[in-house]
């Protein structure tokens, strides 16, 4: 069995103000959601990129791909970054970039002018669960960090809501270079509101011990519990990006479901998954109480998703009913979230919290990038039952790799 060190620092002392660490919970809730926001900066508008630059479905397709391998890739590479020299600055670099994106995309005359947005918005999106997590791991106390990682998660699936509605919303009130420009000013409006509240940001570079200074940054890398946590992100990912890549038009297909309603069911999905992280935080603090380990929490989690969309497969349950139990199956992936970063945070080696996180949260770029091109075979056969229960396999097949992250930590 592999060990890995604990944590990423000491432990803050239980005496730290409700206030202080709701400041700091506040204001890396609010990054993370720009981060999610900023996934779908293109993608509800791509019927009128589609309209207006005569591009193909796999033109705008690509612009998501690039999207997502540049954060990927960045992803792991700016933990790295953030070890050295903070999380903070690292921060404030990426809401900047959201802020280019947006300004570019208002200004956009065709194909490579949102491709540079993808670019942009990639390179936005890298750092962001290395710097939020090392702010997190480093600035709140102990005893309140499983509600802080459930506000971290359920802001995000907040973001993911809000910026279809936001940029669709505007853009049918004028022209859709006028969300855009909605869309930097809102940015800006975060950034200005961190830089004055940036004493709750700041972060310590941990220097390394003298005996140790030799050893190579990349190290951590020859972990297995590091790669097992990469592999759970990857595989719980792929299932959310069946979900809301395919689930409509599966509803549609099977069950003749309107594209509206069809729609609204992943709009479901994620307000249940950000419930379910509410809820996850008060088990994760339960579990810190109770020495109840967080990768049994995350495990049962996985398990009970992955048996409700086993169950939406069979296609017993009729088009309201499958609408119903995948928006149930949010939340019991959503109720794992917390716990799921508080494994990861036990798995961290001190002094790596931005490279084990950066590295570790790479999977779930990969899984996002992959997940439509392999279930978009069997979309494309017609196979849309076998395509809720591949999900389900995948997410199943996640259970093994939290147990194995468990198994490999102490």
């Amino acid at each position: 069995m592999t060990t890995a060190t604990t944590g990423a620092l000491p432990p803050s002392p239980p005496s730290v103000p409700l206030k202080q660490d709701a400041a700091v919970i506040g204001l890396v809730g609010l990054a993370h959601a720009t981060s999610h926001f900023s996934h779908l900066l293109l993608a509800p508008l791509f019927p009128l990129f589609i309209r207006d630059f005569g591009l193909t479905y796999s033109d705008v397709g690509l612009l998501m791909t690039v999207f997502f391998v540049i954060s990927g890739t960045g992803q792991a590479l700016s933990g790295f970054l953030v070890d050295r020299v903070g999380a903070r600055p690292v921060l404030f670099a990426a809401v900047f970039c959201f802020l280019l994106a947006s300004l570019v995309a208002s200004q956009a005359n065709g194909y490579a002018g949102l491709m540079g947005v993808a670019v942009l918005a990639g390179l936005g999106n890298a750092p962001f669960h290395p710097a939020d997590f090392t702010i997190l791991n480093q600035r709140v106390s102990s005893a309140r960090l499983g509600h802080a990682f459930s506000v971290h998660g359920l802001t995000g699936s907040l973001g993911w809501a809000l910026a279809p509605v936001f940029l669709v919303g505007i853009a049918s009130l004028g022209q859709w270079r006028t969300a855009y420009y909605a869309a930097a000013v809102l940015y800006a409006g975060v950034l200005a509101l961190m830089f004055w509240q940036r004493h709750h940001l700041k972060t310590e570079v941990v220097a390394k011990p003298s005996h140790a200074a030799a050893v190579s940054d990349l190290a951590f890398l020859r972990l297995p519990v590091v790669w097992w946590c990469f592999a759970f992100f990857l595989l719980s990912t792929v299932t959310l990006a069946v979900v809301q890549s395919f689930a409509p038009s599966i509803l549609k297909a099977l069950y003749g479901v309107s594209v509206e309603a069809a729609t609204l069911t992943v709009s479901a999905y994620m307000l249940c998954s950000a419930l379910g992280m509410l809820v996850g935080g008060f088990v994760a603090a339960y579990g810190q109480r109770s020495h109840l380990s967080s990768d049994r929490v995350v495990a049962w989690a996985m398990l009970a998703g992955a048996a409700l969309m086993l169950v939406c497969a069979t296609g017993w349950l009729g088009g309201s009913g499958t609408m119903a139990a995948l928006a149930a199956t949010g939340f019991a992936v959503g109720v794992g979230g917390p716990s799921r970063d508080m494994m990861i945070k036990r798995a961290t080696p001190k002094g790596a919290t931005g490279r084990v996180y950066g590295t570790v949260y790479s999977g779930l770029d990969v899984g996002f990038a992959v997940s439509p091109l392999v279930f978009g075979l069997l979309m494309d056969r017609g196979w849309y039952a076998a395509t809720l229960a591949g999900g389900a396999l995948v997410l199943g097949l996640s259970v093994i790799a939290a147990v194995g992250v468990g198994r490999r930590t102490a």
